[in-house]
C-alpha cells in the first residue's frame, strides 16, 4: 500500500466576518459579547493523498479550494481537525505569495529558495537552471514589481519546482502564461510525477484535470462532495454549474449521496484500459447492440431533450464499430418543449479517460437558428472523417439557445454513445490521432555503398 503523503481529518475553517474594525477588538477585550457573522470556508473535510498520486481539485469561485490548499501549504491553521504532510513541500499559490515586489528577481530567487528550504550554496548551484527556464532576459536583475503577471508566474513556477519538491501544490497559477511556457511548465510537473512526487492540482481547466491528473475531488460550498477518477468528477461538477438555480440543491445531494465506485463501462466489471485493450469480437464495420455507455450523464432539461444517438456509415447504416480514415455521420434528434431563440447544436470526441479530443458548434454563431416553436423536432448530422487511432472513444450532445430571456443549454448529455475504432494491420500509426502521415526514404547511393565498404 502507498505511504500516505497528506492527511486531513475532519479540517474545518471558519473566518469572521465584522460589520466595523472596532468590533474585533470589542471581541478579544469582551469575549463572551460575540461579534461578527461566522464564515465557514470549510466543513469537515476528510482527505488522504498517497505518494505519487496527482489529485485535482475542482469547485467554483468560493467553494473551499485556495483555503484548502493554503492549509496543507501551513499559511492557515484549520479551525478544527488535524493535518499532516510528509515531505518537502512547495507551493504556487496566488500570485505575490512569498515574493518582496521591491526586492530584485535574482533577490527573490535566494529569499523565497531559502523559504522552500534550500540553503544559499544549493541555490547557487541551482540558480543558472532557474533563470533559464524562466527566461524573462534582464528582468531578472529588476524590481518584482515592475513584472507583469506572465512573469511573475516564470519565476516562481520556475523556482518552485526546481528545490525537487517531493509535493508540489499548484493553485490555477498557470492559467496566465502563454501556450508555450504553460507546455514547459506541464512537462515539468510531468517529470516531477515520473519521479514519484505527489501534486495537488486546482485548475477550471477540464481537460487539464483529466489529462494531468490520476483522482480528482469536487469541492462546494466548503464540503468535500465527491472524490473519484477525474472524468466522473469532472462531468459531474459541470452538471452542478450548469444546474437551474432551482435544482441546485437537488444536484448537491445526489452528487453528495453518489459515492459509489464508479459504474465500469461495459457493465462486466472491466477498466477503462481493459475495456480499450480488449480485442473487438470482429474486424469490419458493425453494430454491437450492447456495446453502449453504462454511466451517461444528462443536464437538467430546459426546455428541450435529445434522443436516438447513433453513427451511421455514408449508407445510412447503423454501426459502433468503425475503421479508421473512412467518412461517418453522427446524428441525434432534439425535440422542442419550449420557445427557443438562436439554437445552436454541438457534439464533442473524448477518449475513455474523458480527453476532449475534438467537437464543433452548429449553426455557427452568425447562422442561428432565429426560432423553433414548442413542438418541433430537429434532427442535426455531424459528418465527420474518423482520422482516430484504434480505440474506444465517447459521444456528448447538447443543444443551447435563449429561452426565458437566458442563452444556456436546454439538454446535454455527456457520453450519450461510445464507438470503437478497429484496429487496422497495416497502419503503423501511434498516439490517439491518425495524421494520415505518408512517410518516404531518399538513399544517397555514394553514401550508402561508403558505409558498406566501411563495415
Amino acid at each position: 500500500m502507498a505511504e500516505i503523503v497528506i492527511s486531513l481529518a475532519n479540517i474545518s475553517k471558519c473566518f469572521k466576518q465584522y460589520s466595523h474594525p472596532t468590533d474585533r477588538l470589542k471581541e478579544i477585550l469582551q469575549p463572551r459579547q460575540r461579534r461578527g457573522n461566522e464564515f465557514w470556508a470549510l466543513r469537515d473535510v476528510g482527505l488522504e493523498v498517497p505518494r505519487g498520486q496527482t489529485l485535482g481539485i475542482v469547485g467554483r469561485n468560493g467553494s473551499g479550494k485556495s483555503t484548502l490548499l493554503q492549509i496543507i501549504v501551513g499559511t492557515l491553521t484549520p479551525t478544527a481537525g488535524t493535518v499532516r504532510v510528509n515531505g518537502r513541500i512547495s507551493a504556487l499559490l496566488e500570485l505575490g505569495s512569498g515574493f518582496n515586489p521591491e526586492f530584485t528577481g535574482r533577490q527573490n530567487v535566494f529569499f523565497n529558495g531559502q523559504l522552500l528550504g534550500l540553503n544559499p550554496r544549493e541555490i547557487e548551484d541551482r540558480f543558472d537552471a532557474i533563470e533559464a527556464f524562466a527566461d524573462i532576459g534582464e528582468f531578472i536583475d529588476r524590481p518584482v514589481k515592475t513584472y507583469s503577471s506572465g512573469m511573475f508566474v516564470r519565476l516562481a513556477f520556475s523556482v518552485a519546482t526546481s528545490v525537487d519538491p517531493q509535493v508540489l501544490v499548484v493553485d490555477e497559477a498557470l492559467s496566465v502564461g502563454d501556450e508555450a511556457f504553460q507546455r514547459k511548465c506541464f512537462a515539468r510537473i510531468e517529470s516531477i510525477k515520473s519521479r514519484g512526487g505527489t501534486i495537488l492540482f486546482v485548475s477550471h481547466s477540464a481537460s487539464a484535470i483529466v489529462e494531468l491528473c490520476d483522482r480528482a475531488v469536487l469541492l462546494d460550498r466548503g464540503e468535500l462532495l465527491l472524490s473519484g477518477k477525474p472524468k466522473r468528477v469532472v462531468d459531474r461538477y459541470h452538471k452542478l454549474i450548469y444546474a437551474p438555480s432551482d435544482r441546485y440543491e437537488a444536484i448537491r445531494e445526489e452528487i453528495r449521496l453518489d459515492r459509489e465506485e464508479e459504474s465500469q463501462l461495459n457493465g462486466k466489471g472491466l477498466s477503462p484500459k481493459e475495456i480499450e485493450a480488449a480485442p473487438p469480437v470482429m474486424l469490419g464495420e458493425f453494430y454491437d447492440p450492447g456495446f453502449v455507455p453504462q454511466n451517461t450523464l444528462s443536464y437538467i432539461s430546459r426546455g428541450a431533450k435529445i434522443f436516438e444517438p447513433k453513427i451511421l456509415t455514408v449508407e445510412e447504416v447503423q454501426v459502433n464499430h468503425l475503421i479508421g480514415r473512412k467518412t461517418y455521420i453522427y446524428t441525434y434528434s432534439v425535440t422542442f418543449f419550449k420557445a427557443v431563440h438562436k439554437v445552436r447544436f454541438g457534439m464533442l470526441v473524448k477518449t475513455v479517460s474523458g480527453l476532449e479530443l475534438g467537437g464543433i458548434s452548429c449553426p455557427g454563431e452568425s447562422q442561428n437558428l432565429e426560432y423553433i416553436e414548442p413542438g418541433n423536432t430537429v434532427t442535426v448530422r455531424f459528418k465527420f472523417h474518423c482520422c482516430l487511432n484504434p480505440g474506444v472513444y465517447f459521444l456528448n450532445a447538447g443543444v443551447s439557445g435563449i429561452v426565458d430571456g437566458t442563452f444556456t443549454y436546454l439538454a446535454r448529455y455527456i457520453d450519450i454513445a461510445m464507438f470503437r475504432v478497429q484496429p487496422d494491420p497495416d497502419s503503423l500509426a501511434s498516439g490517439m490521432i491518425d495524421l494520415s502521415i505518408e512517410p518516404s526514404l531518399t538513399v544517397d547511393s555514394e553514401l550508402a555503398e561508403a558505409t558498406l565498404e566501411s563495415r
